[in-house]
């Protein structure tokens, strides 16, 4: 039997293509969102669909809660730090929301990247 203990601050998805996993703009909303979420201590998954789109989503999930869009990447270039800011900023503001505690005590953390 495997047990997972899931982080109390949430996790972030990407919900890409398969197809988008050779892509460059993938690993830079990647590379964003691990920072993020390592910084804030928040688990991470990916989550890949067989059809091709070109958008990649990023999604704040608490709990058993309905994930909320924190980001999407609608095919353009994505450079690291503008997406690193753009979740810095979702999330600055979701730790605002009573339902996201777990954010609230995080966000210190968040704010020092400003």
């Amino acid at each position: 039997m495997v047990v997972v203990i899931q982080n109390s601050n949430g996790k972030l998805l990407i919900y890409a293509s398969r197809f988008a996993f050779s892509q460059k703009r993938l690993k830079s909303v990647s590379a964003a969102v691990e920072k993020i979420a390592e910084t804030l201590r928040l688990d991470l998954e990916f989550v890949s669909f067989k059809d091709n789109f070109k958008h990649i989503y990023v999604y704040y999930k608490n709990g058993e809660d309905e994930p909320v869009p924190v980001y999407c990447n609608k095919g353009g270039e994505a450079e690291v730090k503008d997406v690193f800011r753009a979740l810095r900023n979702m999330m600055f503001v979701l730790s605002f929301h009573p339902k996201y505690s777990g954010l609230k005590r995080v966000r210190k953390e968040i704010m020092r990247f400003s």
